[in-house]
């Protein structure tokens, strides 16, 4: 029997679905390709920091598909980041213990805090008035 878990991720307007998938192989899969192509070389450190932070061990039993649309690059890797990370804290929560997940969660805090939890800065719209969301038009009183 397949123990499934869907979760997500965010950085900005990108957005990463990952399907945790237990037990498998170890592979984990970013729209289709393997997670070793994903380049420049120092973000594909950025996605392997969950993994990393877990150790091999612990994660060695599951599969992850990750699917990524929206925004550039790097908002699309912390996405990408985000959504293992919590696929991984989510799949220990509800098919292995409690205490185990309560381990892994602390450990991603305690390293960066934003690996779980999203940042909520996102872009203001524009007003009417001006060129950009809070700059006006100059007046002139002459």
């Amino acid at each position: 029997m397949k123990n499934i878990v869907q979760v997500f991720g965010r950085k900005k307007t990108s957005i990463a679905v990952a399907v945790v998938k237990g037990p498998g192989n170890g592979f984990i899969r970013i729209n289709g390709t393997s997670i070793d192509l994903i380049e420049p070389e120092i973000l594909k450190y950025k996605v392997f920091e969950p993994l990393l932070l877990m150790g091999e061990a612990g994660f060695g039993d599951i599969d992850i598909r990750i699917r990524v649309k929206g925004g550039g690059y790097v908002s699309q890797i912390y996405a990408i980041r985000q959504a293992i990370a919590r696929g991984i804290v989510k799949y220990f929560e509800k098919f292995v213990n409690e205490t185990k997940r309560e381990e892994i969660r602390n450990i991603f805090l305690n390293y960066d805090r934003s690996i779980l939890v999203g940042d909520s800065r996102r872009n203001e719209p524009k007003k009417s008035g001006g060129k950009g969301a809070r700059s006006k038009y100059q007046k002139s009183y002459r």
